[in-house]
């Protein structure tokens, strides 16, 4: 207990190895933390635009809403890289949680907790004009209802997996901000 074998030489611990051992530890840099939390936001705009334009998953309002949040986290992942301090992991963590509220907000709504938004009702032909009706280019497809879960893992929509993801990025932000630059 407590022994190791590195590059074939013995060394004792003076305290047993304990599973606080193998977490984040200090090899967790300020800039590796922020390389995750960003490549996180990346990796979830990634999947949301494979759903849109490989699956044909189109997006609700809130699910464009839902987006920003992380595009602005990639930004300020670039810019925490070279910027020292606190204030830009700050700004990170800060721009997970809007997703993650804004994610909350439309999970309730596809829930029906509460009411969405009216840019989310998704009314067909009733918000267009006659100029658009009659356009025979206008190949639009048809808005997409907040209220609706058009795909779940697990029993959770796209909705709650951003918040879920999004507050495991808040973590990683909040850490982040915590270590020395």
């Amino acid at each position: 207990m407590g022994h190791a074998v590195r590059s074939g030489l013995m060394f004792c611990r003076t305290t047993p190895i304990t599973a606080a051992d193998h977490h984040l530890g200090p090899r967790m840099t300020r800039q590796r933390l922020i390389l995750a939390a960003a490549g996180g936001s990346a990796a979830l705009l990634l999947g949301a635009v494979w759903f849109q334009y490989v699956l044909g998953l189109f997006p609700c309002a809130l699910c464009i809403w839902q987006r920003w949040p992380h595009l602005a986290a990639v930004v300020l992942g670039a810019l925490g890289l070279k910027v020292p301090g606190r204030v830009i992991p700050a700004l990170g963590m800060l721009a997970v949680l809007i997703s993650a509220g804004i994610g909350g907000f439309h999970v309730g709504v596809e829930q029906g907790w509460w009411a969405g938004l009216e840019s989310c009702s998704g009314q067909g032909l009733a918000g267009m004009s006659a100029a658009t009706l009659l356009d025979p280019l206008a190949d639009a497809p048809e808005p997409v209802r907040c209220d609706q879960v058009a795909w779940s893992l697990l029993g959770l929509s796209m909705a709650g997996w951003n918040v879920l993801a999004s507050l495991a990025l808040a973590a990683i932000w909040w850490r982040a901000a915590r270590k020395p630059a």
